[in-house]
């Protein structure tokens, strides 16, 4: 990546002021704008997030923030209420009190002499959510937004839940919220409050874990702010980004299909990361694209941004697997909207014989199958952010564990782009049951690669809303959706339908184990063959990647970071133990030293769904001169046949005294999960 040669404007940058709220509380900001933008007033950008202004996000902040202020725009960083430097408590994700808080603040903004009185949102995840969501609650000065790697829809598309299977990505996300949830504010910042506010966020911010654990099905905790309840609520402008390795990347075919409104789609090969640091790459100029998006929706300028192709998605080639990577093979493609005219959904058959074809007659026949409870560690993240090991590994050990359908090699390149899906009649031997549907890039040599990949909890085979019992040996349909790609798949290769009955750590266990009975007369793989766009030819390439310089970081020691997938033969046990973190650093313009880093654990024991467990520790320090805080967070997460069962404890010292400790023991009874 770059630098920018030049600016056209200098910058002012405000690391922090306070934005008062109706009820009195005073959110904290930073902002970046153009010098004489007091006297010259300027569009705002507001990106709106829970993760600390000052030190969390401050370098990849700097890394944006100031080329968007250097080309005409006043960029606001905005804490949440309860987090950085903000005022308040912050009690779980989009309450309504955020909600109002972000349509306050940009009310406020647009009243601001350096503000002309329009107001873009732009943010990725958690800031991409909320984007989407102030944007239904429409405040007359938001005229556009971007929303990269968020959701629509809060139960079928967040870190929580997948087809109605309980994420093991719960486990880790509200992990990492409980240990940022434990921060004070910074003293040099809001001064000798910084303790009572502290305290507050330290006696009651409560356990996230235990709130969605007890919410298992699709009601109204997960419909609010879930947009996709009220297309119609959003008529501004909308620019929706997401990658292949992100695990959001669903959501930007279904607003470009049901916004009615102005929208422009953009899918790479990334994990859950800004477009121009993006991995695996291509990176791409997403600043720039972005500058022309705002310049169209803020400015009235003419940029051609919504002439082009309304979709561009990144057509991955064949690849072996890999854990990570630095690069994914491929090129662009082009859409006229979605769904797509260039897409035919096109059913291939399963055969008693293991054989997946599309014209083959093949036999029918019933195959019945118990997966070994190690199937999944394999998997890698739900949310991947190309971290080493995070990405699905070679895939042969899952797949030996799997029902496995295969078609021959292929005589001619063949490509999807969209979401399949698996349409099974099935009958079980348990009244709980889940599966997970893979689809399978198998080389010539046999190396594996995950395409895609969609579990679904046959409990909620009639919706997610009211689970049903499944009584054993009754036959039922279900269809299974798999997560949207584009892939080439080579000549030579074979497509391999793998099916699981379980998919640990990705989805958590049923309570006993299930022995799932594949009718194949009645089942099918729906796949999205894409054939080749005129719009494909109309493309220019992007600009390459571009960012502000760095920020000024001393780094003490980096952070650990690791991957590891272990077996004990003698036991019969496996686990995956991780590490990530930001290790320890300096942040040399507030002189804040800072060290965080975490770990994980994933366990099972053959043949027992009971033994499967998590457990997450963090441990942040934060240091100025005489100012000292520490905070150690750990979480534990295990299940018996009738209940989750959450054991946390949380510690906070400031210098060498323990100013809080508190501990939880909770079971939540599981409710068909």
């Amino acid at each position: 990546m770059s630098d920018p040669v030049s600016l056209p404007h200098d910058i002012v940058e405000m690391p922090h002021i306070e934005i008062p709220m109706p009820d009195g509380c005073r959110l904290a900001a930073r902002v970046w704008m153009p010098e004489g933008a007091e006297g010259a007033s300027v569009p705002a950008i507001l990106e709106y997030l829970p993760y600390r202004k000052n030190d969390m996000t401050q370098e990849r902040d700097a890394s944006m923030q100031p080329y968007l202020a250097g080309h005409g725009y006043a960029v606001v960083r905005l804490d949440l209420r309860g987090a950085g430097d903000s005022e308040g408590l912050m009690e779980d994700e989009y309450l309504p009190q955020e909600l109002q808080d972000g349509f306050d603040a940009i009310a406020w903004i647009a009243e601001q002499p350096w503000c002309d009185g329009n107001v873009g949102m732009i943010g990725i995840s958690w800031g991409g959510f909320n984007g989407l969501q102030i944007a239904a609650m429409r405040p007359p000065a938001l005229k556009a937004i971007v929303t990269l790697c968020s959701t629509d829809d809060r139960y079928a598309d967040d870190v929580h839940y997948m087809g109605g299977c309980l994420l093991g990505e719960q486990l880790s996300w509200a992990s990492i919220m409980f240990g940022r949830n434990t921060l004070p504010p910074d003293p040099r910042n809001v001064g000798d409050r910084w303790r009572d506010m502290w305290k507050t966020r330290l006696n009651g911010s409560g356990l996230w874990l235990k709130n969605w654990l007890e919410h298992q099905t699709r009601d109204d905790f997960w419909k609010h702010g879930s947009v996709c309840e009220d297309w119609s609520a959003i008529q501004i402008p909308v620019f929706a980004v997401s990658g292949w390795a992100d695990g959001y990347c669903r959501t930007v075919f279904r607003l470009m299909e049901n916004l009615q409104g102005p929208k422009k789609g953009l899918v790479g090969p990334w994990a859950h990361r800004y477009p121009h640091l993006g991995e695996p790459g291509p990176a791409i100029g997403f600043l720039q694209e972005e500058l022309r998006w705002w310049d169209q929706w803020l400015k009235g300028v003419d940029t051609g941004i919504m002439d082009e192709p309304p979709l561009q998605l990144y057509m991955q080639d064949s690849a072996a697997p890999a854990g990570w990577r630095a690069h994914r093979s491929g090129r662009w493609v082009a859409e006229p909207g979605w769904p797509s005219p260039h897409v035919t959904r096109t059913d291939f058959r399963l055969g008693a014989d293991g054989r997946l074809s599309r014209g083959a007659e093949l036999p029918h026949g019933s195959l019945s199958h118990r997966s070994p409870l190690d199937v999944g560690m394999g998997s890698g993240k739900w949310c991947g952010y190309s971290k080493p090991g995070d990405a699905p590994v070679d895939q042969r050990r899952d797949d030996g564990g799997s029902l496995c359908f295969e078609t021959g090699p292929l005589e001619a390149p063949l490509e999807i782009a969209g979401d399949a899906n698996l349409t099974l009649e099935f009958s079980v031997d348990r009244p709980v049951a889940q599966v997970a549907a893979r689809l399978v890039d198998v080389a010539p040599d046999g190396r594996s690669n995950r395409v895609s990949f969609g579990v679904f909890n046959l409990n909620h085979r009639d919706g997610h809303e009211a689970p049903e019992v499944l009584v054993p040996g009754e036959r039922y349909r279900a269809t299974v959706p798999m997560k949207h790609v584009a892939q080439r798949f080579a000549v030579g290769h074979r497509l391999r339908l793998a099916i699981s009955t379980s998919y640990f750590p990705m989805t958590w266990t049923p309570p006993e184990p299930v022995t799932l009975t594949l009718h194949t007369a009645g089942s099918h793989l729906e796949l999205p063959l894409r054939s080749t766009s005129p719009l494909d030819e109309t493309l220019t390439d992007f600009a390459p990647a571009v960012s502000a310089p760095p920020i000024a970081k001393a780094v003490h020691e980096e952070a650990d970071g690791f991957w590891h997938i272990t077996e004990d033969a003698a036991n019969g046990t496996m686990e995956i133990h991780l590490a990530d973190g930001g290790g320890h650093f300096t942040l040399q313009d507030n002189d804040l030293t800072i060290y965080d880093q975490g770990y994980e654990r994933y366990r099972l024991t053959h043949d027992d769904p009971t033994s499967v467990g998590g457990e997450v520790e963090w441990e942040y320090r934060m240091e100025r001169d005489d100012w000292s805080v520490r905070t150690h967070t750990h979480t534990q997460l295990t299940a018996d046949k009738n209940d989750f069962i959450v054991k946390a404890r949380m510690t906070a010292w400031e210098g060498e005294e323990i100013v809080h400790s508190e501990e939880w023991d909770e079971r939540i009874p599981r409710h068909l999960v």
